[in-house]
């Protein structure tokens, strides 16, 4: 059996995961809160990081009932992400891997998280929509590569929810996506927006004072479109944004008419976490990949299309 442990902290989330050949020993994390209005800081992310990072260490390896020994491979958040946060994870996880003897593995986030919905949903081989605050792709695997074929070219859905959120002093408890979420549930008036795709695109910077309807509508489409192109009978929905029930919904009636079949997870997963990382982490080191320590850099800018994937056929 192979145990890997992984540290993700790219943006508000600092999370410690442990997989064990597909199983989840523990998965504990911490979220860094702002007051309403106010976004979070990098340096102040990283602080909260710093501050937290070793106890949630330890609730992993006492949740999984584990000792360092026991680990095969310490796995991080390469990026893409926030510097500060990722600089900070990435010192604690190379410190762990000198200090326990164990091999060292740069995991891109964007993949830990397919990764992860694979593993829990147990989706084949489907279009993945990647929802977050920091990334909105459409996404579909051929020939190693997790292949690009729509995004964002402006801001991402989650970080266009973010700041509307803070626009209006919505809570940042638990996160603003959610309690958007819980508002619109109360709504009974659709109000016509901005709508704008562009070929398999999406633009999300002129629509900040509309919002969700539409928004999601938008990703529908396009997922519909890298579908049709692939043949596809699948849709994963990945990223923090992913858990909106009301996307999951939208998306299911898309599903239904294409008789293909939806899958999701719910926040434990969905949320940046460090198992998603252990995952990814589990499939690359099994593939025979590890990262030496002189290259155990990290990178704001990460593309999920420039990771060779080794482990699928």
């Amino acid at each position: 059996m192979t145990v890997v442990i992984g540290f993700e902290g790219s943006a508000n989330k600092i999370g410690i995961g442990i997989i064990r050949d597909g199983e989840v020993l523990s998965n504990p994390r911490r979220t860094y809160i702002t007051p309403p209005g106010q976004g979070f800081l990098p340096s102040d992310t990283a602080r909260h990081h710093r501050a937290v990072i070793l106890t949630v260490l330890k609730e992993a390896l006492e949740q999984a009932g584990l000792k360092p020994a026991d680990i095969d491979c310490v796995a991080y958040t390469k990026g893409p992400g926030m510097g500060a946060p990722l600089v900070t994870v990435a010192l604690v996880a190379r410190t762990v891997s000198q200090l326990w003897g164990k091999p060292l593995l740069g995991v891109n986030h964007c993949i830990g998280h397919i990764e992860m919905g694979r593993l829990i949903t147990k989706a084949n081989n489907p279009t993945v929509l990647y929802v977050s605050g920091g990334n909105t792709q459409v996404i579909a695997y051929s020939e190693r590569r997790y292949r690009i074929f729509g995004e964002t070219i402006d801001i991402a859905v989650g970080n266009c929810l973010d700041r509307f959120a803070r626009v209006i002093k919505i809570s940042n408890d638990p996160s603003p996506g959610y309690n958007i979420e819980q508002m619109a549930k109360k709504g009974s008036q659709y109000v016509e927006l901005p709508y704008t795709v562009k070929g398999m695109d999406v633009s999300f910077s002129g629509i900040l004072s509309y919002i969700e309807e539409t928004l999601f509508s938008m990703l529908v489409e396009i997922t519909e479109r890298a579908m049709a192109h692939c043949g596809s009978q699948e849709v994963l929905i990945v990223g923090g944004v992913g858990c909106n029930l009301r996307l999951q919904e939208m998306m299911g009636v898309m599903c239904k008419e294409r008789g293909a079949k939806l899958f999701a997870t719910d926040e434990r997963f969905c949320i940046d976490n460090g198992a998603m990382i252990a995952q990814a982490g589990w499939e690359m080191f099994r593939s025979g990949q590890v990262t030496e320590l002189e290259d155990s850099w990290i990178t704001q800018r990460y593309r999920t299309d420039e990771v060779e994937v080794t482990w699928r056929d």
